[in-house]
């Protein structure tokens, strides 16, 4: 009778564990999903960005006049939206990384409140306060190897630490991670970016310019 029922009981135990692995696994998968289609979308704008800026295409001009700021106000974003985006996407980093995200949202959030502060609508301010958001949701979605690891001191020999004893293993930057090859990718990736950037750079400079026209901001 005791072993009949300790067998159920270990039974219910088993299929409980194997419900909630198979739910963290799940979750697991679509955080990094999440997270990486938000963290494309926002390096893409980024590298976009810093390229439009730097080139001070028509419309960087035209809105940089609607707004208010001076033209170097171009080089400046431009110079650190290609910082950022490369910061982002690199393996490890986790401090440059948190200064990055810092900057991304100071960039779009300070987008959407000029817009305001001139009295456009949500048409001209709804794209940065998209990207703003994605910011956001990468920055809480990214994975532990992309985190800073904690501050504090841990004794040696604690039952949490790794088998160095230095800390926790899902709180250390993962080997792979300070490694050349881990770069390829992350290199590949910006250059096709960039490379695309350029390339479509004419039709996005028509696009634009029909934008600003439609806003009023320019006459056709």
């Amino acid at each position: 009778m005791r072993t009949e029922a300790t067998r159920k009981f270990q039974e219910a135990t088993d299929e409980k564990l194997a419900t909630v692995t198979r739910s963290s696994w799940t979750w697991s998968r679509i955080r990094a999903i999440a997270f990486w289609a938000t963290t494309f979308v926002i390096v893409f704008e980024l590298a976009a960005g810093s390229v439009w800026n730097l080139l001070t295409i028509e419309w960087v001009e035209v809105q940089l006049h609607h707004l208010g700021y001076p033209h170097f106000f171009a080089y400046i974003l431009g110079a650190w939206q290609a910082g950022a985006a490369v910061a982002i996407i690199a393996p490890g980093l986790p401090l440059l990384k948190e200064w990055a995200y810092v900057g991304a949202l100071f960039l779009w959030s300070g987008a959407v409140a000029s817009h305001l502060a001139v009295g456009d609508g949500l048409k001209s301010w709804w794209v940065p306060l998209m990207f703003g958001t994605c910011a956001i949701a990468s920055w809480v979605l990214r994975p532990a190897d992309r985190r800073l690891p904690e501050t504090r001191v841990r004794r040696a020999g604690r039952a949490d630490a790794g088998p160095d004893g230095v800390g926790p293993l899902e709180i250390r930057p993962r080997t792979w991670a300070t490694r050349p090859r881990a770069w390829v990718v992350p290199i590949g990736l910006i250059v096709v970016l960039y490379a695309v950037s350029f390339l479509t750079l004419p039709v996005m400079e028509d696009v634009m310019r029909e934008q600003a026209v439609e806003l009023g901001w320019i006459d056709r």
